[in-house]
């Protein structure tokens, strides 16, 4: 497999290796070759920060230029030199885990935020994604990443001087992005062709490099497809459900039939949110027809090495595809397949699976879809774990929320793509060169750094992101828009020495933008106090269809324009990467206030740790098991998710703590200096939260997390779930959900012994093998105790029936009624019961 560069120019042959650095991704988060881009185009390179489009931009005649130029040369020496150097070093998966996954792991998601220079993303998940690429790349972890190349991607936005947000979808030319085309052996242009009602349609294959993880790219723009189809990946979200569901078939089954093409053969196929569900189905599929079986031994088969992580926190966030629609597209692709509509939506219909619901034409949940063909499923914090168990809910009808097969791993972010500068010399000093590259069990302490240096790095921030401010200002036209003070509307008034807050995220109501406009006076009076003056830095997008965020703009915009706020609070405009940098690289405190518990994770906030920014949030998300008071500040702490509403029941309060915390607390402590004149207290609190926090949540961490505890002991499982052990299990467990309707109690006795209970249950399993059911007393939490689970063993069979078994245990002593018997299935060689949910309690 080889890559050709996509409209390639000429280069000098002693500079032939630019256009592989070029391609490399790597320059997005590791800046040494910086000086390389700028050397050659400074203002094409200050203007995009992507070097394949300075490589593309520059003339044939300045490259003839540097090839003749000898600090050039041996900038460009040292640059190749330092990748080669890369490239062979040891990590942290070959010095531990040297092929134990093989291939590695497929990841597909819907987008990806690794550079500005590559705008295929519209926000955390996005994010998410890119960070955890170049977290498997610093670490080895072999990661082949599957998506969608869009010809515009997420929307550009601008906003009027009235507030009103225009949105702009600009094209994103191939030859100019960070890309190449995927080609063969043969230099041929690797495409996928998949079915369609009544037609195919041509995917061209496209590969980004992403240090040493490689990021796949599927796009329907080939001139041979027709105009609709050629429209199917143009841009990221459509609002439009046909588009989406292309999209989805695009991704899914077009993405793992690219990796088949490629004969790449991942240990694990990871899917990030429902959205890819399809790929679990295709390669079920595939694997079917490789191995001769039916369709339940192969989703079986495939089930126990597919990891399903989701970031949703409500029900109307998951995708869902009426019958209609499924048909329409699917049937050419199932009839190719050997797959009936019927085998499909017992997976992914709300009336079939596991869903008690009776109608028979309820759409295709695609979480669904992906819950029944994983082997394992996450959240993406603590309490989103707990949000998840509660969704899923109605698919474990009999299962208590505490006992739905949910783990969590806390996301974390890319170190090194989110410090700055100033940053991270700081770091240098104190913990060396290679800090972010090796685990990050914890960061080297800061307790020796002087106070002195750690104000030094945050003054510098804070002067270089008012700076960028004013540039950003301008750029917007502010002239145009001069309201009662041109100066403040360029930016003039903002102060490098003023508190600086930020607040920069999706504009949608339930993360409660306006939260901080609950009480306008009360701001106004934060803004203009004379002594401890403060200032708001905000950015963001609304949906294009939601125009309850779009009104939440507005409502910014407006108080942004009245005298008291005029220059004191300012709106940047299309929010992205590059945009999202600066902010928490500058700000001091970073605001995250969305209605508890409806943010999964909350990932901005953990940008600003490494740059010694501080958190005031939602006791939500990551900021729920990071937040101490010694390191920001929280609302609502201690908050429990039996609170779970999603009602604004809690606005009002929470915005009077906000406005609280804000005046008795945070900007007394910012303003409040020492003897030697510096903010004593507050940079205790820098220095803890950066001590502390920085690793735990970081991408490092998050990805050893996975590898750890999910990728390698399930490619354990996939390599025990061989064909022949995949068609015992599905002829054991037909057998199984056969024989379980008529299992029962017949009784149950209760004895005072030993200072508590013996509690013995008789059960009819009408032929299920004992070694298969687990017989448990369930007790709720209560004044006689805490929740708990104890298993009963097995102490003979009973006469007078074969199937009849007798099972005890001893307990505590609590009142009748308080211990339930239930029986549940029991297979090592199962997860349980995410892969069966049978359950029978004893009413």
């Amino acid at each position: 497999m080889t890559i050709a560069a996509y409209n390639p120019r000429h280069i000098p042959e002693g500079l032939a290796g630019l256009s592989g650095l070029a391609l490399d991704l790597r320059w997005s988060w590791h800046h040494g070759s910086d000086s390389l881009w700028r050397a050659i185009d400074e203002e094409t390179w200050k203007a995009t920060h992507n070097a394949w489009l300075v490589l593309n931009s520059v003339s044939g005649e300045r490259l003839d230029t540097l090839a003749n130029d000898e600090a050039f040369l041996e900038l460009y020496q040292r640059q190749m030199e330092a990748h080669r150097q890369f490239e062979l070093a040891d990590t942290w998966y070959s010095d531990n885990f040297p092929g134990r996954l093989g291939d590695g792991v497929a990841f597909f998601c819907m987008e990806y935020g690794l550079s500005e220079s590559l705008p295929l993303y519209s926000g955390g998940l996005g994010v998410l994604a890119g960070d955890f690429l170049k977290a498997a790349s610093d670490l080895g972890v072999p990661m082949t990443a599957v998506g969608l190349l869009y010809q515009q991607g997420y929307f550009r936005q601008s906003v009027t001087a009235e507030g009103q947000q225009l949105e702009f979808y600009p094209y994103n030319d191939p030859s100019m992005l960070p890309v190449a085309p995927l080609t063969n052996s043969d230099e041929q242009w690797v495409r996928v062709v998949i079915p369609f009602p009544g037609r195919q349609v041509r995917l061209r294959a496209w590969k980004a490099r992403v240090g040493r993880c490689n990021l796949l790219l599927l796009d329907s723009n080939d001139p041979r497809n027709e105009p609709g189809d050629r429209g199917i990946t143009s841009e990221l979200y459509s609002s439009n459900s046909e588009k989406r569901l292309q999209q989805e078939i695009v991704l899914g089954i077009g993405g793992w039939q690219l990796l088949r093409q490629l004969d790449i053969k991942p240990a694990i196929c990871h899917i990030n949110e429902g959205h890819c569900a399809f790929a679990f189905l295709e390669r079920a599929l595939t694997w079917q027809r490789d191995n001769d079986t039916d369709v339940e031994t192969a989703l079986l088969a495939n089930r126990s090495t597919n990891l399903f992580t989701t970031h949703t926190s409500v029900a109307a966030g998951f995708d869902h595809f009426a019958p209609s629609l499924i048909r329409l597209y699917l049937t050419p692709w199932m009839k190719e397949r050997g797959l009936t509509m019927d085998q499909f939506m017992a997976l992914g219909s709300e009336s079939g699976g596991h869903s008690q619901r009776a109608e028979d034409d309820a759409s295709v949940n695609m979480a669904l879809l992906a819950l029944n063909m994983c082997g394992r499923i996450n959240g993406v914090s603590d309490i989103h774990r707990k949000a998840t168990q509660n969704l899923l809910q109605p698919y474990f009808p009999r299962w208590p929320g505490r006992d739905i097969p949910v783990e969590a791993v806390t996301n974390g972010i890319h170190t090194p793509s989110w410090d700055s500068p100033e940053s991270d010399a700081l770091w240098t000093k104190a913990c060396g060169q290679e800090r972010w590259r090796q685990p990050l069990e914890s960061t080297c302490p800061l307790d020796n750094m002087p106070d002195s240096d750690i104000l030094a790095m945050r003054q510098a921030q804070r002067r270089r992101l008012v700076h960028y401010l004013r540039q950003r200002l301008a750029a917007q036209h502010c002239e145009h828009m001069p309201g009662n003070n041109p100066e403040a509307a360029c930016g003039l008034l903002l102060d490098s020495e003023t508190l600086t807050l930020g607040f920069a995220r999706r504009f949608t109501e339930y993360k409660r933008p306006d939260l901080l406009l609950t009480d306008p006076d009360r701001l106004l009076a934060l803004l203009n106090h004379r002594d401890r003056p403060l200032q708001i830095v905000l950015a963001g997008k609304a949906h294009p269809s939601d125009h309850r965020g779009k009104e939440l703009i507005r409502r910014w915009k407006r108080f942004s324009s009245l005298p008291g706020a005029e220059g004191k609070v300012v709106f940047i405009e299309d929010y992205d990467l590059g945009v999202a940098t600066q902010l928490i690289q500058g700000v001091d405190v970073w605001l995250n206030c969305p209605r508890y518990p409806w943010e999964a994770c909350g990932t901005s906030g953990m940008k600003v740790l490494v740059n010694g920014g501080l958190n005031l949030s939602q006791y939500d998300g990551w900021w729920a098991e990071a937040w101490n008071e010694s390191v920001g500040w929280a609302i609502r702490p201690g908050a429990t998710f039996e609170e779970l509403s999603s009602s604004n029941a809690h606005d009002q309060s929470d915005a009077l703590e906000l406005y609280d915390l804000l005046e008795n607390e945070i900007i007394p402590e910012y303003y409040a200096t020492d003897s030697h004149g510096h903010p004593g207290r507050w940079l205790q609190r820098i220095r803890c939260s950066m001590n502390t926090l920085t690793a735990a949540y970081s991408a490092n961490r998050m990805v050893r997390e996975y590898v750890d505890n999910f990728y390698l002991p399930m490619a354990t499982k996939g390599e025990q779930r061989t064909p022949a052990l995949a068609r015992e299990l599905v002829a054991l467990y037909r057998d199984i959900n056969q024989m379980w309707r008529r299992i029962r109690f017949t009784s149950m006795d209760v004895q005072e012994a030993d200072g508590g209970q013996r509690i013995s249950v008789e059960v009819y399993l009408d032929g299920i093998p004992e070694q298969h059911v687990a017989v448990e007393l369930v007790a709720e939490a209560s004044d006689y105790g805490p929740q708990e689970t104890r298993p009963m063993k097995l102490k003979q069979r009973q006469g007078g029936s074969e199937h009849s078994y007798l099972f005890e245990c001893s307990v505590p002593t609590r009142p009748e009624g308080h211990y339930t018997p239930r029986i549940r299935l029991r297979d090592e060689r199962m997860n349980l019961p995410l892969e069966n949910p049978s359950v029978l309690w004893r009413n």
